[in-house]
């Protein structure tokens, strides 16, 4: 095995710990879920500084990472909403996100071709912002001297950035659509 392997794995990790964050989340484990979900976040950061920092980017972690961060956070912020810790209209919100990104995607490819996607700064905005409140909600869980109103500052900036960086894959795509659309006709 190759060192340049290793960011993926690390995105692989992180989908293998979604299972006992969940887990242990529901079963009133705070503490635990604080430290797995602290770890998974921070390996976020970790495989993304080792692919920059070394080059070590492939056509397969460019799918893995983001899939990694969407199966993580949609099924946390699923599980504390059932169990009252987030708002339904919160949950709702970053779920129709990630459930619109990822229609888009597949009816882009599907009428114009590859997609060459970047994430954009929004988009990881948006990403930093999920994992701390869902951090600080845990937190708030786990100690009762955490501050609620860090949470609900949180909650509040998770959703504008939500809407922002969903508007704003939208908007690139819907120009990269017309682009294709307008450049094919030109060649017919």
């Amino acid at each position: 095995m190759s060192l340049s392997n290793l960011p993926n794995l690390i995105c692989i990790l992180r989908v293998v710990l979604a299972v006992p964050v969940v887990w242990t989340l529901v079963h009133g484990h705070f503490g635990a879920t604080l430290l797995l979900f602290a770890a998974a976040a921070a390996s976020d950061g970790l495989d993304g500084y080792l692919a920059k920092r070394f080059g070590w980017t492939s056509e397969a972690g460019k799918v893995l990472d983001p899939v990694a961060d969407k199966l993580l956070l949609v099924s946390v912020f699923i599980a504390l909403t059932l169990l009252g810790m987030v708002p339904l209209w919160l949950a709702f919100a970053v779920v129709a996100r990630d459930l619109v990104i990822g229609v888009g995607a597949g009816v882009y490819r599907w009428l114009f071709g590859p997609l060459e996607g970047q994430p954009t700064q929004p988009s990881k905005l948006n990403t930093v912002l999920q994992l701390a409140y869902v951090l600080a909600v845990v937190a708030s869980a786990a100690t009762p001297v955490f501050p609620a109103e860090l949470v609900i500052m949180l909650g509040a900036a998770v959703l504008v950035t939500t809407v922002v960086s969903g508007a704003d894959y939208v908007i690139i795509y819907v120009r990269k659509a017309m682009r294709v659309s307008q450049a094919r006709r030109l060649a017919a």
